[in-house]
């Protein structure tokens, strides 16, 4: 099921979208900097997402990020991702992908950003061998997101990051995603 099918999801991005927007005390995702060069620890930031679900079927990823902005309105920066996967429904329903990412992000507006991704995952990816049996494979599988997204202030430089992307070079057989759009939500400090 498609998230943005999810009434729930999309009613809460809507009112947190318009919350911020009408606050006047919005700032831009980073310290508007006084001097012309600022200090690279003053334009460094971190963050990541992370995602967990407990039960029958078990999901867990944990994908930090480190940026930096190169100028007031262009950043860019590198990722890690982990996530853990198992299904006790079937044997041998236990999963690790773990890959990397860099991305960049241009601000547009104060708080409205454009993203681009590149990220390549390790995973098993399933394969039809001769005898039509389901074999797997440990494979690197690459992905090329861009979007947009919206930034939600908390205090002077932390923050909420909300996505929307999509995944160009997307591959049902072998991509770690459902569908080639994508919808994170993430913090950075």
């Amino acid at each position: 099921m498609s998230l943005w099918k999810n009434k729930s999801v999309l009613s809460a991005f809507i009112a947190v979208f318009f919350a911020c927007y009408l606050n006047n005390e919005v700032h831009a995702q980073r310290v508007i900097y006084e001097e012309d060069n600022p200090p690279l620890s003053d334009r460094l930031y971190f963050g990541g997402n992370f995602s967990l679900q407990l039960g029958r079927i078990t999901y867990i990823d944990i994908s930090p990020l480190a940026g930096a902005m190169i100028t007031e309105k262009y950043s860019a920066g590198v990722g890690a991702t982990y996530q853990y996967y198992n299904n006790k429904n079937y044997i041998d329903g236990m999963s690790h992908v773990y890959g990397g990412r860099i991305f960049n992000r241009y601000n547009i507006f104060r708080q409205i950003f454009l993203h681009a991704e590149y990220e390549s995952l390790n995973l098993e990816v399933p394969y039809l061998d001769s005898n039509n049996e389901v074999t797997y494979y440990r494979e690197w599988v690459p992905a090329l997101f861009g979007g947009a997204g919206y930034f939600v202030p908390f205090g002077v430089r932390g923050g909420m990051n909300i996505m929307a992307l999509y995944n160009f070079s997307y591959d049902n057989k072998r991509s770690n995603y459902n569908e080639p759009y994508v919808f994170r939500v993430g913090f950075v400090f």
